[in-house]
């Protein structure tokens, strides 16, 4: 079913879920998984008089390598191929929605798996959603999982061209469910 799966992977709780969920989807399939890792480059620590961004890349450089390396470990424990990335977003005209977008795309990826914080009302207004950007510009399905913490076990999948979404309630990760066309379904 799927073939090449790409699953980014920020340090959190909830971005450590999805790759379990991805982790799981690919050794199932026998797909090559791509965790990414990106590395945030805010313009306006570019303007600060004083500041030296280097720090802070070098610190998330730091933090992505760890990452990657211990997803990595994990990918060959599962017998999983692939190859995790770093990637960097470009500080003018570019977000990290932008940039797993594109970094989905340049891998082939027939799925995008992301974590999803599952904020409502003010709080998503307020500070948007990463997810939900990804979602309304991908062009191939993309499965939402989110946090351990999140009040409904739904797993949201996205049909390629697509802004709608597609959700189906099962229990997290996978297992209890397929996912089929770019919905999921409930065995």
């Amino acid at each position: 079913m799927y073939k090449r799966i790409l699953v980014a992977i920020d340090g959190s709780e909830t971005s450590g879920h999805a790759f379990d969920t991805a982790l799981q989807l690919a050794r199932d399939n026998g797909a090559q998984l791509r965790p990414l890792y990106v590395i945030d480059n805010p313009l306006m620590a570019y303007d600060a008089s004083g500041y030296d961004p280097t720090a802070l890349r070098d610190a998330s450089m730091q933090e992505g390598q760890q990452l990657l390396a211990d997803a990595l470990a994990r990918m060959k424990h599962e017998n999983v191929a692939g190859e995790p990335r770093i990637v960097e977003v470009a500080p003018i005209g570019e977000d990290i929605s932008e940039r797993i977008r594109i970094s989905a795309n340049e891998f082939n990826a027939d799925l995008l798996v992301l974590g999803t914080h599952g904020r409502r009302g003010f709080k998503r207004l307020f500070l948007g959603s990463v997810a939900e950007r990804v979602v309304r510009s991908a062009s191939l399905p993309v499965l939402l999982v989110p946090s351990r913490q999140a009040q409904t076990p739904v797993a949201q999948a996205a049909r390629p061209g697509h802004a709608d979404v597609a959700a189906a309630m099962y229990e997290l990760p996978v297992s209890g469910g397929h996912m089929h066309g770019g919905d999921a379904q409930p065995q």
